[in-house]
């Protein structure tokens, strides 16, 4: 074998490799709901914190074009293009233990007003869940994916 095939064979052998990471990344970002079409502001961004759940996902970053004062169930499921239940909760129900404190505060922040919680019923145990406020012609806010068996 000459120094050009082997240099082929690694070539395409790395190929192959990239690929199947780019489709298993894919793939997982397939179960969630596309929520970014506007620019996120920066504290949106910086948030560390995690859903607890079967699957125990981040929370990740809501920016969506509104043109709307205020956001509910069915607004939220037209933004999303959502077939699924979208159900709006208190913030007390949805987080009766205040563990997600930091989260509602950064958002209520944010938005300078009123956060609602939304839980996006998807395929089988997977949810979303969006706390999530208008300001600005924008749904901003953050969601998590949620896996419960």
């Amino acid at each position: 074998m000459s120094d050009a095939d082997y240099e082929a064979f690694l070539n395409k052998a790395n190929a192959n490799s990239n690929e199947g990471r780019a489709q298993a990344q894919s793939q997982s970002e397939g179960y969630g709901t596309k929520s970014v079409n506007a620019a996120v502001p920066q504290a949106l961004k910086s948030v560390e914190a995690t859903y607890t759940s079967d699957a125990d996902e981040p929370f990740e970053p809501v920016a969506l074009n509104y043109d709307g004062d205020e956001i509910t169930e069915q607004q939220l499921k037209e933004i999303l293009s959502h077939n699924d239940e979208v159900e709006e909760l208190s913030v007390s129900k949805w987080d009766p233990k205040g563990q997600y404190k930091n989260v509602v505060d950064t958002v209520k922040k944010v938005v300078d007003g009123e956060v609602k919680v939304f839980r996006v019923a998807l395929t089988g145990a997977r949810e979303e869940y969006y706390v999530v406020g208008v300001k600005d012609g924008k749904v901003l806010g953050l969601k998590a994916l949620s896996v419960e068996s």
